[in-house]
């Protein structure tokens, strides 16, 4: 009986592969497994080598297996790439079609199942991905009909006849399966705790977090890999009376949502680095008129075009600092899917509350990976307007405009909405008096520039840094962000049982740097190892910035756009030089 396991299927993109692992993990996800899948694809819409890796497991898992157990095969370019996570004793199944061979360093035994011949007797090869599950199901001792309802939910528009098919694809995998193999080992899983949660991707979770949160317009130009919170408002805003419009580009994606903000609706926009990077002038303006404004940034490699679909965090240092001048903004980063729906939904009061561009800053693992969730909490949501005034104001002398930017204690100026009765100012992206009409007098300019940065002074949001304390002084002291958590989180018992004392500490508040509660923990620590996904330690350098220790800090660096393992982490701290102490 395992607790874990590790399942992949591959085959060119457009063959039906991510469905495949799609069925698969929906099945297993309501027997009450948990589950991490992730997706790797080209930049494509067809062809090329895809694949999809699922970790099934008897409780939480965060990040993607070390090895694999099993492996589903449409090609043979499937078995020649992924051969080597197989370990000692893992099994191929493998479509007969293409006369499949097992590689000579490979250590996993190798069944020729006919995937499309079985499919295209029951009616159609198509359903060559259907076989390959009831295969499946068998090596994990899973009965073919678990798969009922999640076949009727998916196939039942088509008709009662293609579900029978359909599961009559799964039954016979699963017969095709048991015939060849005999009597060899399966990777029988032990049962479940039947609990039902949500199995979703961090897109999804971002985008029902915007609709919690009161977000009623999304503009926005479809990037890997932020569509898919796009196409989720495409399908729910309108329930809500809201909308989502596709500009013609990014520029006019988050010019449109800084206008619908100061409307007073709130409105996002999400990209990845090459649209983050054409808003920077319009991030400016958010800041300089004290527009609310949500962006979402799902980094993905780069620069330029990069590595569409592959995982990197290379964007952090651009989120900060690209605006020309100097305005408020805050960068939040989320380390797992439920907190990307609470933290978009605070986004938005952030943003009303403080006047500023918030950017929600997510990665590609975390993005696209599917996961399962407990259920979110909607009742946690709240919605808060910060200083918009409500109501007429009372009647201004002379000609007089609102003080929309009224210098204040707080840095924060009242706010108003088209068409509020005596509300009428002047707004403008050069600077500005209190009454927005344009002023270069200096003593202004400083009133106003210090008024602006002053209102994040004392601004922290809630379980701004997350912290695993084991000891005192520990021998390492782990710090990432977004989804480096999970691999974390797997290293660490395996350096405690080698006689290394590991803390955790996790970032998600990235700007303004939460210094005062990142420091006591760098000054307890012998050695500080920052696990990042870029190549120049973007996280280390922004705390060496704000808080020093540099002789303290190693980097764990990966930039090829594959993820982590935790075997690799935990190598390069024992054997690769990461660990300067004793084991």
């Amino acid at each position: 009986m395992y607790n874990q396991l590790s399942w992949k299927v591959g085959g060119q993109q457009g063959e039906g592969i991510e469905s495949t692992g799609e069925i698969f993990a929906i099945a297993l996800n309501r027997l009450g497994y948990y589950l991490y899948g992730y997706r790797h694809f080209s930049s494509r819409i067809k062809g090329g080598h895809t694949n999809n890796k699922i970790r099934v497991a008897t409780h939480e898992v965060r990040t993607v297996a070390d090895d694999l157990d099993i492996l589903v095969a449409f090609d043979q370019e499937t078995i020649d790439v992924n051969f080597h996570e197989l370990r000692q004793g893992a099994i191929i199944i493998a479509d007969a079609k293409f006369n499949p061979t097992n590689p000579d360093q490979t250590r996993a035994v190798l069944y020729p199942i006919p995937f499309t011949e079985i499919a295209a007797g029951l009616g159609t090869s198509l359903m060559k991905n259907m076989v390959a599950i009831g295969a499946s199901s068998a090596i994990l001792g899973i009965h073919p009909e678990r798969f009922q309802a999640v076949v009727e939910q998916i196939f039942g528009r088509k008709g009662p006849e293609m579900v029978e098919k359909n599961l009559s694809a799964i039954r016979e995998g699963a017969a095709a399966f048991e015939a060849m193999a005999g009597t060899a080992e399966r990777f029988i899983l032990d049962s479940a705790d039947g609990q039902q949660r949500m199995f979703m991707i961090g897109n999804d979770a971002i985008a029902l977090g915007a609709v919690a949160g009161g977000a009623r317009l999304m503009a926005a130009y479809p990037i890997t890999p932020s569509s898919e919170i796009m196409e989720y408002l495409i399908k729910k805003l309108p329930q809500f009376g809201g909308t989502v419009v596709q500009t013609e580009d990014e520029l006019a994606a988050v010019t449109m949502a800084i206008g619908a903000n100061y409307a007073g609706v709130r409105a996002l926009t999400a990209s990845a680095g090459p649209g983050l990077s054409l808003m920077a002038e319009a991030i400016g303006l958010s800041g300089m008129t004290e527009t609310p404004l949500v962006i979402i940034d799902t980094q993905r490699g780069g620069p330029s075009t990069g590595l569409p679909t592959k995982q990197e965090q290379s964007d952090l240092m651009a989120m900060i600092y690209s605006t020309h001048g100097e305005i408020p903004k805050v960068v939040l980063a989320p380390s797992t899917v439920e907190e990307a729906f609470y933290d978009a939904a605070e986004a938005f009061n952030i943003a009303e509350e403080y006047q500023c561009p918030v950017i929600l800053l997510t990665d590609l693992m975390l993005s696209l990976g599917k996961q399962s969730v407990e259920p979110l909490d909607v009742n946690r949501v709240e919605i808060r307007r910060g200083k918009l005034i409500s109501g007429d104001l009372p009647e201004l002398e002379g000609k007089a405009y609102f003080k929309r930017y009224e210098v204040t204690e707080d840095g924060v100026s009242p706010r108003v909405v088209p068409g509020t009765k005596h509300g009428i100012h002047h707004v403008t992206g050069v600077e500005h008096n209190e009454e927005g009409r344009p002023s270069e007098a200096t003593k202004n300019r400083v009133d106003q520039m210090t008024k602006r940065l002053r209102k994040l002074n004392q601004f922290r949001m809630k379980d701004a840094v997350l912290v695993t304390e084991q000891h005192a002084t520990p021998d390492i002291l782990f710090v990432g962000f977004n989804s480096t958590r999970g691999t974390i989180e797997e290293v660490m018992p395996r350096l405690e049982e080698q006689g290394i004392h590991v803390d955790h500490l996790h970032i998600r508040q990235m700007h303004p740097f939460p210094s005062e509660l990142v420091r006591p923990h760098l000054e307890r620590a012998k050695q500080v190892v920052v696990v990042e996904y870029n190549a120049t330690g973007q996280l280390a350098k922004l705390i060496q910035m704000n808080c020093g220790f540099a002789e303290k800090i190693e980097h764990i660096l990966k930039f090829n756009g594959d993820p982590f393992y935790p075997a690799e982490v935990v190598e390069q701290v024992v054997a690769g030089g990461v660990f300067h102490g004793n084991i």
